[in-house]
Formats: structure tokens, C-alpha cells, sequence
């Protein structure tokens, strides 16, 4: 069984997948590495043999997991790191190891999928947009806040706006124009991704004309998702990536 690790800012993705790498025999988010540790002792018959990861942590914070997964699994642990070129793609950035692991491994995955032109857009913390052409030039990208970003921003910095989880979700139920607080804050911030979204699309046009492949990744796709109905929604897309990075046979 390998052990996949997508390490964001927030949260841990993990995925367990066996030995034909067909599909997940158990998946999962998690807030720390104590949760993840649980999770994975918490399954019935794992039996890791290798692990491979993408982290977007300090490297003490990475080291740390990695040491830990050692430790409690006995498994090596493969993680991802930048590169100016791989599997037919050339990293658009002038610093290349200066774009975001999980930004270049959706990149590799994106384009495998499309084999061509591909627009990648990743909803997590951040939003994100990658540009690909159809003979794996990276062209670079744009960053936003995401959802939690905006989210926390107004929390944070407007005394009057408190509201759960729990309440934000109901709020998403439609996006007419928000009659309470919660409305207007979580349809406003969804509507600010949809015009994100939609900026991208018009871009990706402007180079290819209809000639590409739009992806959407990350936790909050579902929420832009309908505004782009030609878009694969690809929640592991990183995940495809980080198979083409860390290669393990």
C-alpha cells in the first residue's frame, strides 16, 4: 500500500491506494499531524509499504512529518521538489523553485490529462490559475485569496461580522443578494471567485482560442465549479502530479 500526502497550508490530504494504483482504499482531510497519524492507525489491515508526499511547509514542519511517518509506519518517504523540467513541462517561472510544489505538480498532472493546452485553476487557501500551452510551456499564473482567506480577512478585521460554519454553509444555498450578514459575506466572497474564474477563462481564450482544457482542483471547487460547466473537476489532480514526480515501482 502507498501512503499520499498533500500538505497544504490548512490541512493534510491523505490518500492510501494499493499495490495496482487503481483507486484510493481510503481517503481523508485532516487539520494536524497527530489527526493524520490517528487516522492512518485507526484503519483496519494498513500495511504501508512506501509514501510519497508534496508539502508546502516550512521545511522544519516537513522534516518533522517525515521523521514521524518513519518512525511510526517504517516506510521511506519520497516528497516532491521543484524542477525546471519534467515529463514535458517547462516550469514558466523565472526562479523555478520559487512556484508552489502543489502548483507545479497540478500543473504535471493537468497537463498529462489534457495532453495539450490546459487552464488549472486550484481553490485551497489560496486561488490559483496556471497556464499550459499545448507543447508544455508553463506561462505562469495568478494568485488570489481563497475562500478562508476572504473569510477570515472580514472576521478579522470587522468587528461585527461573526457567524460559524454551520450558518456559512446554509448561506450558500443560493446566491441572491444576502440578507443577513453571513449571506453577504459568503455570497459576496463566492461571487468574487466566480469573476476570478471567469477573468481566467477569458485569458485562456485569448491564447487558444476553444482549443483547451480547463481544470478545477482543490477544496472549494464545488462552489465555482457550475459557472465553468466544461471544466474537469479533478478534486486529485496534485495527487496525479505527485505520482509523476515520485515515481515509486
Amino acid at each position: 500500500m502507498i501512503l499520499e500526502l498533500d500538505c497544504g497550508n490548512s490541512f493534510i490530504k491523505w490518500r492510501v491506494i494499493g499495490s495496482d494504483k487503481a483507486s484510493a482504499c481510503a481517503e481523508g482531510v485532516v487539520s494536524s499531524d497527530g489527526a493524520l497519524i490517528d487516522s492512518l492507525l485507526a484503519l483496519p489491515g494498513l500495511l504501508l509499504t512506501r509514501c510519497r508526499l508534496v508539502s508546502v511547509r516550512a521545511l522544519e514542519e516537513t522534516n518533522k512529518l517525515v521523521a514521524t511517518l518513519e518512525e511510526a509506519f517504517g516506510v521511506i518517504v519520497c516528497c516532491a521538489v521543484s524542477s525546471r523540467e519534467m515529463a514535458g513541462v517547462r516550469n514558466g517561472y523565472e526562479d523555478y523553485e520559487r512556484l508552489g510544489l502543489d502548483r507545479w505538480l497540478a500543473v504535471l498532472g493537468g497537463y498529462r490529462l489534457a495532453a495539450g493546452a490546459c487552464l488549472v485553476l486550484d481553490f485551497g487557501t489560496a486561488a490559483t490559475a496556471d497556464f499550459v500551452t499545448a507543447d508544455g510551456d508553463h506561462l505562469g499564473g495568478f494568485i488570489c485569496p481563497g475562500m478562508p482567506l476572504m473569510r477570515n480577512q472580514l472576521r478579522t478585521h470587522t468587528r461585527k461580522i461573526r457567524y460559524d460554519d454551520v450558518s456559512a454553509e446554509r448561506a450558500l444555498e443560493c446566491l441572491h443578494p444576502g440578507r443577513t450578514t453571513v449571506e453577504a459575506v459568503e455570497r459576496g466572497c463566492t461571487l468574487m471567485l466566480r469573476g476570478f474564474v471567469l477573468t481566467q477563462l477569458e485569458l485562456a481564450r485569448q491564447y487558444w482560442g476553444d482549443d483547451f482544457t480547463v481544470f478545477m482542483t482543490g477544496g472549494d471547487a464545488n462552489l465555482v465549479a457550475d459557472a465553468v460547466p466544461q471544466a474537469r473537476l479533478v478534486p486529485d489532480l496534485v495527487f496525479v502530479g505527485l505520482a509523476m514526480a515520485c515515481p515509486l515501482s
